[in-house]
């Protein structure tokens, strides 16, 4: 009776409401690229808040181009941005402390206490009080969903079984709409249920962790494969430490003297430049190849763009000479807002959009018709999957057609064009800057060893002694004797 009602209370604690994870509201300013300011060419500031996956934006009396705006981190820059840097820090400090002595955080008070009549914000229209000011009563639905997870129809009345958290995990990514991400989880656990089934978080030790990488090469998966299922497992470990269900000091198996998450090799992916010339040139044999050559070397010329940021490009993206984009992938894991991606429209570029592009440029519209209004997160996803996939396959194709032995994959013109721009002399933070990520060492993993031609050429230099028309070292030794 007492293991009833106690599998009870854990699945209405943390399958129902989730809301053990958000202790407090954060705020942050975000340059809102969502409307741009025709007349101006600019996009206004605003003061983010986020509490309990409600998110309220406030906006301030500041607007900016996405160029300055990218500006506002350097370390060198004009005295008006300089001005307004050290104001959009003393918005996000103040809100930061208000929010703090909030006894319990709700956006009325929030917005009738901080943000009205507050001299950098523009005037809003005054709120009602409304009866209950918590966004609780907000009911997500997951039915369109349920066909993908399976999680949904798992049991989880078993107290401190791991389904309970992957379930809780992956129905909060899912709110977010990071449902390649909920994908990933989902994918781990079915692999670590083949293994032993819902195990208990207490059952989980290093020899368990050991033998599950057994059981996983024995089936001929790649250590990389390994790493990111059990990468997954450690998340939902801290999951469970923060839910209560284990503590940190007894059942964590994850560190120094316990287990290491094997990691695999970094597989070198880019082309060379003389591939990239031959796929250039080549003439597709049917409309789809083209089309998909085309996306392709769009992807490449855009700084390595995804296809997902390729589909959601719109015609407000471009100004003048430039695609100004923030990358999906980025939008949900960094702390602090993003910075955009300014990336160059070539000739080729502007070919593409005027042949592939959308007639009707209005600056809400996508660029390419690739993806319609309306479509829920789940059929979306599985628009860009198809996307990828169209791509993909008809690229592997024309690379079997130029004797081409890498598959050629959009991760393969993300990477060549990292490595390209490397092996040309650009700094790596410049790369890290175009392919927009947040860490350095992401950057240096795209970047690609040298061709074999190279490293036997440099290799030549270090035998240059060897050139007949020097003379042995030892005869000079002896003419110094005599």
């Amino acid at each position: 009776m007492f293991a009833i009602l106690f599998a009870n209370i854990v699945m209405e604690r943390f399958c129902e409401n989730e809301n053990y994870s958000v202790m407090s509201a954060t705020a942050r300013i975000i340059l809102d690229t969502r409307r741009m300011k025709i007349k101006t060419g600019k996009y206004p500031l605003k003061l983010q808040v986020s509490f309990q996956r409600v998110t309220q934006r406030y906006q301030t009396i500041f607007e900016l181009a996405a160029v300055d705006y990218q500006k506002l981190s350097a370390p060198r820059i004009n005295s008006d941005l300089l001005s307004m840097r050290g104001k959009i820090r003393e918005i996000e400090k103040s809100a930061e402390e208000f929010i703090g002595e909030m006894d319990v955080f709700n956006f009325y008070q929030f917005e009738r206490d901080f943000i009205v009549n507050h001299e950098l914000f523009k005037p809003r229209k005054k709120q009602d009080e409304p009866e209950q000011p918590t966004p609780a009563s907000y009911v997500f639905d997951f039915s369109p969903y349920k066909r993908r997870f399976p999680l949904f129809e798992e049991d989880h009345s078993r107290p401190g079984s791991i389904s309970i958290v992957f379930f809780s995990y992956i129905k909060r990514l899912i709110e977010e709409q990071r449902l390649g991400t909920a994908l990933s989880y989902q994918w781990a656990y079915n692999s670590l249920k083949k293994f032993r089934g819902n195990v208990l978080f207490t059952d989980i030790t290093v020899g368990y962790l050991h033998q599950y990488e057994q059981y996983m090469r024995k089936k001929g998966t790649s250590r990389t494969t390994v790493g990111i299922k059990l990468r997954a497992l450690r998340v939902m470990f801290n999951e469970a430490i923060a839910m209560g269900i284990i503590k940190r000091e007894k059942h964590y198996p994850f560190g120094r003297r316990k287990y290491q998450i094997p990691t695999g090799r970094n597989i070198k992916k880019a082309l060379v430049i003389d591939q990239i010339k031959a796929i250039y040139y080549h003439e597709p044999e049917c409309p789809d190849e083209r089309k998909a050559k085309d996306f392709w070397l769009f992807c490449y010329f855009g700084n390595g763009m995804n296809p997902k940021d390729v589909m959601y490009l719109r015609y407000k993206n471009i100004q003048d000479d430039f695609i100004v984009f923030i990358r999906s992938k980025t939008e949900h894991t960094t702390r602090t807002d993003p910075k955009p991606i300014s990336v160059y429209i070539n000739e080729d570029m502007r070919r593409i959009i005027e042949q592939r592009g959308n007639k009707d440029r209005s600056p809400e519209n996508y660029i390419f018709p690739i993806i319609d209004p309306g479509l829920d997160a789940m059929q979306e996803y599985e628009l860009i999957a198809a996307f990828t996939q169209f791509i993909n396959d008809r690229m592997i194709r024309i690379g079997k057609r130029l004797g081409i032995e890498k598959r050629i994959t959009t991760i393969v013109s993300r990477h060549s064009f990292s490595t390209h721009l490397k092996r040309s002399g650009i700094s790596t933070e410049f790369i890290q800057e175009a392919l927009g990520h947040m860490d350095k060492k992401t950057t240096e993993n795209y970047l690609d060893g040298f061709e074999n031609d190279v490293k036997k050429e440099y290799a030549g230099v270090l035998t240059a002694f060897k050139s007949k028309e020097l003379k042995p070292p030892h005869a000079t030794i002896q003419k110094a004797d005599s």
